[in-house]
């Protein structure tokens, strides 16, 4: 063994490259790829394993709720490689992130790796030289209780999605999954839709007018109309969802009410009715957590939670910013001083306080240990200083995170706001009041760095904000009594605005202020709900799709309290009580899973609930009423219309249409639904005779989408043979040729020549001369391609199925294969070798879209990467994200123990001793 050899694991080759350039050569520092073990699929277990108690969870509830952990199968090289480097190693250092999940892998490695050698946990925020240098100095034990409610919150999540999955699967569609947390996301989605959906819109008018003092070197200044007869004009805020006045207090000006006070106020005379000045002042934001960064990235810079957080950890492996995962809101004296010297030197010693500002985390279960995610170092770099190293969303990202942190150390904005009331009596006698406000800043303090940006509110075009809003606005000086000459009074016509769909940013605060989930989560779940289909994006807003209201529908009236937002907040603050050592995971996990055996139903545990379901009607759970007989169902193929209360068609069947994927569901109105019940067509629509084989042509719509086909009479069928016979009979009997319609392609414009087109599909291109195998043009239901005995290649378009000549075909085959019949193109980029295939890794361009491979695996590129940004970090971390997804294809994996996770060996205990 070489002497003085130290072997550092962290999670990411990007951490690992960062730190080793902080260590000397007697450091070997190297990544895991995050974590190496995991539960498996209960379809990856051994045989032997299947029937027992691990077989259904890959979790033995029944003795402590023990964990069976697999090496994942990617990652079995890479543990290989690890204690390999161990051999050669005198010393150990577990150097993964210090939050729960950091912690976990550090005891996977130690249970993996059975170190022989001393073992450190070293854990630091920052990866700067000083931060590494510190960390190997200040080392720890490893925290069995972070590790816990690691492994609590894991079972707790196979737990849930393996009991009420199923039950979605059964009764909604396959594939679909419920979560701790995505499950009550989705819900907060769908009831603001529902929330729009009720919503009926109030109109309501008010007056404003330009107002102007006698002196004219001061400005003029606008005034809203705010009372009539001392009572308060009635806003947007005044009206309830379903269009009704909250109070009888206020006045409800129309039309005429307005358009009437305009005429009577044409020669009234107005003075100023009170006056009111006070000083302004605005403090600084705190300093970003993890929830507040993704809101603000949100807002500001339009990034995804996942393409923050992808972002970030960049950034973080780099040594560009503290540990991306926090909740807490505090700086270090170190930062403090950093940031408050640096607001000095950029803007001026009296833009920082006399005192440092101490900020303290205000989150609902704050439970990271961490500072406030700021620049690294105990000196910050500025943007300007990192513009040559970092681009793009790692720029912006960087400079965001900056601007804060320095920001929230500067002195207060400050000012004055003025409030003013104009008073006129109107040719009617109606006394009426105008009110107007401006605040002008006298000193900008942090504004001069950095401005909090907010979310859209329902009332932000609302009259009784619109003069907060304006921000720096000066009125005129001005006294009691003043006159004052009006002009341009205009009556304006307001409708009120249904709540406003969540964004990104919003749903993430909406989580966080109920204490669900944790904001190092958030970006996941995010992705999941999205991915699964329940949520889709408009610009900012999140849209729930017809599949999360059956979903949730089902979970609301099958599962309420797993969906119920109070018991969700419950839950994370008894496991993060879990991690405080105050409560105990088994007893914990015991209630939730069995019960507390007092066969009450508010005692009642998950098990018993899924086992005594009952009958869940399918068809009733995928159905919501739209109005007037009309209901949406979900069916397997999509959302469709059926018109219970209108004559059934000729088949005996309600009218039917399917509804456009990209209408949200507050749009589907009865006279919207109406509309597409009608222009859709119903039954077949004849397109005319076949003049050659002398059939019927008709369209058609169907559960695939719309097609042509060919009537043919029914069959003369021997009713005199046995049933087997006639079956026969009947599948051998001619079938009728079908095509499915272009995209190009509606039922509404296709003609007889275009069906007849698409009925002479496949068309014969020619004949290979080397093979002598024909080649034909088909459409599939993966598009258009090219056909030679087993051998398929994809065209390039659908009109290609008709122009394609053999010479084109025969030069498409003369290319490589790549994938479904497609031809192979170059890449796009290429990112250097994986570490675990040790293959290149290349950037390609699919069918579905951009991917990285290494030639074995491949894994298309989520939405907030492109090929041009993607760096190798981050293509090596989703290939092995797919490998782990992967179920393992060959045998099944050696047994590990299953002992209670807490229980490690002593020697591994010993070891891991501080030193």
């Amino acid at each position: 063994m070489s002497a003085g050899r130290k072997l550092v694991i962290v999670e990411s080759p990007a951490k690992a490259r960062t730190i080793a350039g902080y260590l000397g050569d007697e450091y070997d520092v190297e990544a895991s790829v995050g974590h190496i073990r995991d539960l498996p699929q209960p379809s990856e277990l051994p045989a032997d394993m299947k029937k027992g108690p691990f077989g259904k969870f890959a979790v033995d509830v029944d003795n402590g709720f023990a964990p069976y952990y697999v090496v994942d199968a990617d990652k079995r090289k890479k543990v290989s490689e690890l204690k390999k480097l161990l051999k050669d190693s005198d010393e150990l250092f577990l150097a993964t992130d210090e939050d729960r999940e950091g912690e976990a892998i550090a005891w996977h490695l130690l249970q993996e790796l059975k170190p022989k050698v001393p073992v450190k946990r070293m854990v630091f925020h920052e990866i700067t030289r000083e931060a590494i240098q510190r960390a190997l100095v200040d080392t720890r034990d490893l925290d069995d209780r972070l590790v816990d409610a690691q492994e609590t919150r894991r079972i707790l999540d196979r737990l849930y999605g393996y009991e009420v999955s199923p039950v979605l699967w059964r009764k909604v569609r396959q594939g679909l999954s419920a979560g701790r947390v995505q499950s009550v996301a989705t819900r907060l989605v769908v009831e603001r839709e529902r929330e729009r959906m009720a919503f009926v819109a109030a109109e309501y008018w008010d007056i404003t007018g330009s107002f102007a003092v006698a002196d004219t070197a001061e400005p003029s200044f606008s005034a809203r109309l705010s009372s009539v007869d001392g009572r308060r004009v009635a806003s947007g805020r005044d009206f309830a969802d379903d269009g009704t006045l909250k109070s009888a207090d206020v006045a409800h000006v129309d039309e005429a009410v307005a358009t009437a006070l305009v005429a009577n106020l044409s020669e009234s005379s107005f003075e100023v009715a009170s006056l009111e000045t006070k000083p302004y002042t605005r403090r600084p934001a705190a300093p970003f957590t993890t929830s507040t960064l993704q809101q603000e990235a949100s807002r500001k810079l339009r990034m995804a939670s996942r393409q923050t957080m992808r972002t970030a950890q960049g950034l973080y492996e780099n040594g560009y910013i503290t540990y991306m995962r926090t909740d807490s809101s505090s700086l270090s004296a170190q930062a403090i001083s950093a940031a408050r010297r640096q607001a000095s030197e950029l803007y001026g010693p009296e833009y920082v306080p006399d005192a440092p500002r101490v900020y303290t985390s205000k989150a609902k279960g704050a439970q990271e240990a961490h500072e406030a995610i700021r620049p690294a170092g105990d000196h910050f770099r500025t943007p300007a200083q990192v513009a040559r190293e970092l681009s793009g969303d790692q720029f912006r990202l960087y400079e965001l995170i900056w601007k804060r942190t320095v920001a929230s150390q500067m002195a207060d904005a400050r000012g004055q706001t003025a409030s003013v009331r104009l008073g006129a009596t109107a040719s009617d006698g109606t006394d009426v009041l105008f009110s107007a406000s401006g605040t002008v800043i006298t000193f900008r303090g942090f504004l001069a760095a950095y401005e909090e940006g907010r979310d859209v509110s329902r009332y932000d075009t609302d009259s009784s904000t619109a003069d907060e809003s304006k921000g720096d606005a000066r009125l005129p000086s001005m006294s009691e009594g003043d006159p004052l000459t009006a002009s341009d009074l205009t009556a304006d016509g307001h409708r009120t605005s249904p709540p406003p769909r969540f964004t990104e940013a919003s749903l993430v605060k909406a989580l966080e202020e109920r204490g669900i989930g944790r904001p190092s989560t958030y970006a996941a779940t995010i992705s999941v709900i999205q991915d699964r289909g329940y949520v889709t994006g408009r610009g900012q807003a999140l849209v729930p799709s017809w599949l999360a209201f059956a979903v949730t529908r089902l979970l609301e009236e099958n599962f309420d309290w797993l969906v119920d937002y109070d018991f969700t907040a419950e839950m994370e603050e008894d496991l993060d009580a879990i991690a405080a050592g105050d409560k105990d995971r088994v007893a914990w996990l015991s209630r939730f899973y069995f019960g507390d055996g007092s066969g009450n139903e508010e005692g009642e545990g998950l098990r018993d609930l899924v086992a005594n379901l009952g009958e869940i009607d399918a068809r009733e759970v995928n159905s919501i009423p739209i109005g007037e007989g009309i209901v949406l169902r979900v069916g397997r193929y999509g959302p469709y219309l059926e018109d219970s209360a209108a004559e059934p068609g000729d088949d005996g069947n309600p009218r039917r249409a399917s509804v456009p994927e990209e209408l949200a569901p507050d749009e589907l109105t009865v006279a919207k639904a109406r509309e597409l019940l009608e222009t859709q067509p119903e039954g077949d629509q004849v397109l005319g005779t076949d003049p050659v084989a002398g059939t019927p042509i008709v369209a058609r719509n169907g559960r695939y989408g719309p097609y042509v086909t060919e009537v043919l009479p029914d069959p003369e069928i021997d009713t005199s043979l046995s049933q087997a016979a006639q079956k026969r009979a009947l599948a051998a009997a001619p079938k009728p040729r079908t095509g499915s319609l272009f995209k190009s392609m509606s039922l509404a414009s296709i003609t007889l020549d275009d069906a007849l087109l698409l009925l002479s599909l496949p068309r014969v291109v020619g004949v290979d001369p080397e093979s002598g195998a024909e080649i034909t043009a088909q459409n599939g239901r993966y598009g258009p391609y090219l056909k030679k005995g087993t051998d398929s290649r994809t065209l390039a378009s659908e009109e290609a199925l008709f122009s394609t000549t053999l010479d084109e075909a025969l030069a498409i085959y003369a290319q490589p294969k790549r994938g479904r019949g497609a031809t192979s193109a170059p890449p796009l980029r290429e990112l250097g070798d994986d570490p675990t295939s040790e293959k290149p890794i290349t950037v390609k361009e699919g069918r579905f879209g951009a991917y990285v491979t290494d030639g074995v695996t491949n894994r298309t590129l989520p939405r907030d990467l492109t090929p041009e940004t993607i760096t190798r970090e981050q293509a090596v971390e989703l290939l092995s994200e797919k490998r782990a997804s992967a179920p393992a294809k060959k045998k099944a994996p050696a047994r590990r123990a299953t002992t209670a996770r807490a229980k490690a060996p002593a020697a591994a205990k010993k070891a891991a001793t501080k030193k």
